[in-house]
Order: structure tokens, then sequence, then C-alpha cells
């Protein structure tokens, strides 16, 4: 009869045996799991190809359908006598939406197309630039010297100060909503100091110019009273010259008023009693009551898609940043 015992040596055979199955059956859940991964990482990498494909593929359809000649003629051939418009929207500055070039661009179709009857400023815009505004204004006078019967009105939505106002001045008449906000007649240069941050921290500014003055608006450096000095005649002549603009383009029509170029902003009801403007009305209002050509035409000049993107990640990116942390120095009509 068969004994029931296992000998020693079976008993050591039958336990490699249950050992090999178990490490079989760990490289197969091992396996199994490494698959898998590699299946997850491909999936991952074919989604991403398509994101990918499907981005090139919706910039391209953009580019197609808004290329960058697109909008400039836009506005050509309406055959019926029309209020041109005109936006100055946002910051005024070079490279953005409301340049000096796109604006002056915008103005000389409107006033060259022949059923224009009246051309209209649509202004939403806290200001900026007095260079780029000198320029709008200075374009505004021309284009009203070479074509008399064409008048331009400039209607203040939201808010019409500083540098916006300075263009506004040069309009024939200036209409706001009662709630505008209107004037703002000055001019700010502002930055930061980080002379005491940098003690503190242990850190020696090093810069190296050739002239006695030449940094003296490095904000790493401690300020000197006769170089602030200097910089406030720099910005008071920028405010004489606002000042005698809007008087030029005002006339009698301004109320004397002490605080009239202050600085202070004012609402559409006060700055007509100030005589910073002609009524209160909206751009259909004007067009249609005040031009007489009710249908408006927007001779904005836009941008394509491709040329605002272009655009952002030019130099305008790294001049947007330095205005908004206040790290620029430059003039501005705020």
């Amino acid at each position: 009869m068969q004994s029931d015992r296992w000998t020693e040596g079976e008993m050591v055979s039958r336990e490699d045996e249950v050992k090999g199955g178990e490490d079989r059956k760990a490289w197969t859940l091992l396996e199994k799991t490494l698959m898998a991964s590699v299946q997850e990482q491909r999936r991952s990498r074919r989604w991403g190809i398509f994101f990918k494909i499907l981005t090139f593929a919706y910039l391209f359809a953009a580019v197609m359908l808004f290329s960058p000649f697109r909008g400039m003629d836009e506005s050509k051939g309406v055959g019926e006598p029309h209020t041109a418009v005109v936006e100055v929207r946002g910051t005024i500055a070079d490279l953005e939406e409301a340049s000096a070039d796109n604006l002056v661009t915008s103005l000389r179709r409107a006033f060259e197309d022949e059923n224009t009857r009246g051309v209209v400023l649509r202004i939403n815009s806290p200001g900026g630039s007095p260079v780029q505004s000198g320029y709008v204004y200075d374009e505004i006078k021309r284009l009203r010297g070479e074509y008399p019967e064409t008048k331009v009105y400039a209607v203040i939505a939201d808010i019409g100060a500083s540098g916006a106002y300075y263009i506004a001045a040069a309009a024939d008449e200036i209409y706001a909503d009662k709630a505008s906000l209107v004037g703002s007649i000055g001019v700010t240069a502002a930055g930061f100091g980080f002379v005491e941050t940098l003690d503190k921290l242990g850190v020696e500014r090093r810069t190296y110019a050739s002239g006695e003055h030449k940094t003296f608006l490095d904000p790493f450096q401690p300020e000197k009273p006769e170089e602030r000095e200097f910089w406030q005649t720099v910005l008071d002549t920028t405010h004489r010259q606002f000042i005698e603009q809007v008087k030029a383009g005002r006339g009698d029509r301004l109320k004397d008023h002490p605080e009239l170029f202050s600085g202070l902003v004012w609402s559409g009801e006060q700055a007509l009693e100030l005589g910073l403007v002609d009524g209160l009305a909206s751009t259909s209002t004007v067009a249609r009551d005040i031009i007489g050509a009710e249908e408006t035409v927007d001779f904005t000049h836009r941008e394509s898609p491709l040329q605002r993107f272009t655009r952002q990640l030019g130099t305008s990116m790294g001049n947007a940043i330095a205005t908004r942390l206040g790290l620029e120095s430059s003039p501005a009509l705020r």
C-alpha cells in the first residue's frame, strides 16, 4: 500500500513548483501592467498629435478667413450717404489697437469716402501716450482743413480721459453720456524704488554709463533732488502742451474753473457745465439728429488674428508688462 507521507525530497520539489507558479503569476501581472502603461502612453501621444493637428487646422482656417488685408477695404462701395465711425478704444500707444498709425489710417479712409457726411470718433479710452495722441490730434486738424464740409464729432462712451480727451478736443463738437468719465487733463509718469530692498537683501547694484544723469530713472539707485526737479519740468512742459491743445480745440466753450486742468475727471453731466463737452448724446443720436445720416459705417482699422498674434509675441508684450507693473517711466496722459 502506497504511503500517504511525503518524503523530504518530494516536499522540496513541491515547494519549488508552488514558488515557480507564483513567480510566473507575478511576471505575468508585471508584463500586463507594463503593456497597459505603454498602451496608455501611445493613446496619450495619439490624442496629443490629434489636438495639435486640430489647433493647426483652426489657426490655418482663421488666417485664411481673416487675412492681413481683410477689413482694410470693408467699407468701400457704400453707395449711400452715411456717418463714418472710427473707434478709439483702449490704451493709446504705439503697437496697440488705438495707435496713431491705426487711427490716422482709419480717419483718412473715412474722410476720403465720397459718401461720408460726417465722422464720429467713438471714444472709450483712459488715455495713453501724449505723442500718439498728438499725432492723431494734428491729423484731424489737417483733414478738417482738406475736407472743410466734413465735420468731426467725438462721442465718449464709458471714459474719454487724458490722451483720449486730447484727441477729442480736435473734434468740432464733443458729446458724452451723463455718466461718462471725462477730462483728467494731466500728465503722469510712475515707477518704483528698490534701493532699500537691495540693501536688505545684500545685493550690490552695478551700473556703467556715460553721462552724469544717464541713469536718473533707474529704480535701483537713490533719487537725486535735482533729477527729480528736472523730470518734473518735463512733465510740466507736456502738461502745458496738453492744455494749449485743449484750449485751441475748445476755445471759449471752456468755463473758467480753477481745477479744470488739474487732472480731475468729471462726469458727463459735470463736463457739460464746464464746457468740456457740448451735449449729452450717443453715436446713433449724433448720426441721426446732428449729421443727418442715420446709417453708420465703421472705418476702424481692424487687425487680423495673424497680425494680433504676431504683435503679441513681439515687443508689445514687454511694453505691456512694463506698463502694467509701473516700470514704464515715459510720460503718459492719464
